[in-house]
């Protein structure tokens, strides 16, 4: 499939006229051609009209027919081959293998809400009989169902040009909600974003769907994704980046006529506590394991573990020796962009100048463009606890370890933090007390506990959490990972003596979609 530098707007391709813009190269540091055309805010309003006008009848649509819709994209996506995983290489730096992997999960999310919307449980169909005869006053016949909320405004991530971009969990649990969705494509994976966003295209047209059910804008600058927010049509906002971006489009929405809820994922250190137990036990191994968590896909993983807390002990030092030695074997690698590469070089700058932080190790030096060397630092938890900026997350292979001289300090800590993404216990029975005092703070401030394990991977399922308290996330409530992401689109509606005939399939009597049903409080499919 030819890349044309065209925006998708319903089932036309639409060159931009607010001036061109370029892929990046990150290896070679050079542009990549072609150019694509920058819309603006009449891009953004034909968009927006289409999935407005699109709503009712996607939202309407049987519900096999919107699971094989999200079949037909994941099929299409596989179609296009290795054309697609040439070019997200080339404009990511991400190995090949890498890509492959994150495409599966692409397509496995896509599959994974499809077989959601076939089963229907996110209905939360709910009827509660009438009760004429109940005294002092009777009861109606009461009838609950979520609906879509709307048309969605999902913008692509730097650091997953695939499963967080136009085609990636936003997009796929808006489109099995019943959501039209507006992409903005990110800057830095332009082709990759139009060849997904054809592939969507076209399985929007095999469907038999309105056109206005996918639709994706290019743009330069903030103007094009605030056009879109602010937008009147878009009822609900999908976003995965920085906490300024995040929090600027969530300004955005609250100051619209009608406020509109954002989901933002922006920002998160990930603690990971080595308690004394596996320190002793295991302090080699945890050290290894902790740095390749770290410097994994050059440390641009959300749930990179930015911060190790530690307790003062005889085995600390050790570890704090093993993490170092393996981290001076890592070389520096290709970030995504320059301008993150760049954030990055100043982010371990500024901390370098910190009091109280010491750097325990570099990684090894390559005149790569965008290149990030790893970096480990070292502090007490006192000096951490009486310096603001060290709660800081920096985006890229670095991290800090924090000693603390005791347990009540560990949880003086623990208490301290910001809302995250994980955190994760490194532990054996024997430490099972001091985890136990560490868990209530921790389900508190975080969206997934771990034991024993690492960060940075984060499963397709049913049960996952990718999401946490502010600054994690914009709205602790969700998550942009796991079949629950689909609740974030949905609203609930109720029925009060409605007509037969006027109620929708998921709450007639004689159960038409064969749903599993709260029927007068208990769980029946029927």
């Amino acid at each position: 499939m030819q890349i044309t530098g065209e925006m998708l707007l319903g089932a036309s391709a639409v060159r931009g006229t607010q001036g061109t813009l370029r892929a990046f190269d990150p290896v070679r540091n050079t542009e990549i051609e072609p150019a694509f055309g920058a819309g603006g805010t009449a891009e953004v309003e034909r968009a927006c009209e289409l999935a407005a006008r699109a709503f009712d009848a996607y939202r309407h649509a049987p519900l096999d027919t919107r699971a094989r819709f999200l079949e037909a994209i994941a099929e299409n996506i596989v179609a296009l081959g290795d054309a697609l995983i040439e070019r997200a290489h080339v404009e990511s730096a991400l190995p090949k293998a890498r890509l492959e992997g994150e495409r599966g999960r692409t397509v496995g999310q896509l599959k994974l809400f499809a077989a959601l919307v076939r089963e229907g449980r996110w209905l939360t169909a709910t009827l509660d009989s009438a009760l004429p005869e109940r005294k002092p006053l009777p009861r109606s016949d009461l009838r609950l169902q979520k609906i879509p909320v709307g048309p969605v405004a999902v913008f692509g991530a730097s650091n997953f040009p695939l499963a967080f971009s136009v085609a990636g969990g936003d997009t796929a649990s808006a489109l099995a909600a019943g959501c039209p969705v507006v992409v903005k494509a990110h800057p830095a994976h332009l082709g990759t974003s139009e060849l997904v966003g054809r592939a969507i295209q076209k399985a929007v047209a095999d469907s038999g769907l309105p056109e206005g059910v996918f639709s994706l804008v290019i743009g330069a600058g903030n103007e094009i994704g605030e056009a879109l927010v602010k937008h009147p049509a878009i009822k609900s906002v999908g976003f995965t980046g920085s906490r300024r971006g995040g929090v600027a489009l969530v300004e955005i929405a609250a100051k619209r006529r009608e406020p509109i809820p954002v989901f933002a994922e922006m920002s998160s250190v990930n603690p990971f506590f080595v308690l004394p137990g596996a320190l002793e036990k295991r302090a080699q191994a945890l050290a290894q394991g902790f740095v390749d968590s770290v410097t994994l896909g050059v440390g641009q993983f959300c749930t990179n573990p930015g911060l190790v807390l530690v307790l003062e002990g005889p085995h600390t030092r050790g570890f704090i020796d093993a993490a170092a030695q393996a981290l001076a074997g890592k070389a520096a690698q290709t970030m995504l962009t320059a301008g993150i590469a760049a954030a990055y070089q100043g982010g371990v700058t500024q901390r370098a100048a910190l009091n109280g932080v010491q750097s325990v190790a570099q990684g090894t030096p390559s005149d790569a463009a965008c290149a990030a060397l790893p970096v480990l630092f070292e502090t007490t938890a006192a000096q951490f606890l009486a310096t603001a900026p060290l709660e800081d997350e920096i985006f890229g292979p670095t991290s800090l370890i924090v000693t603390c001289v005791d347990i009540e300090e560990m949880l003086k800590v623990a208490e301290h933090l910001e809302g995250q993404l994980t955190a994760t216990l490194q532990l054996e029975a024997g430490d099972y007390p001091l985890a136990r005092q560490l868990l209530p703070t921790l389900e508190r401030k975080v969206g997934r506990i771990l034991a024993n394990g690492f960060p940075t991977g984060v499963e397709v399922s049913h049960a996952m959490v990718h999401g946490g308290p502010y600054p994690a996330t914009s709205d602790a409530r969700a998550t942009s990972v796991g079949a629950t992401a689909i609740e974030r689109f949905l609203r609930p509606v109720c029925y009060q003596d409605l007509p037969a005939e006027l109620l929708p399939d998921a709450l007639h009597d004689d159960n038409p979609l064969e749903l599993w049903r709260l029927r007068d409080g208990q769980l029946v499919k029927g």
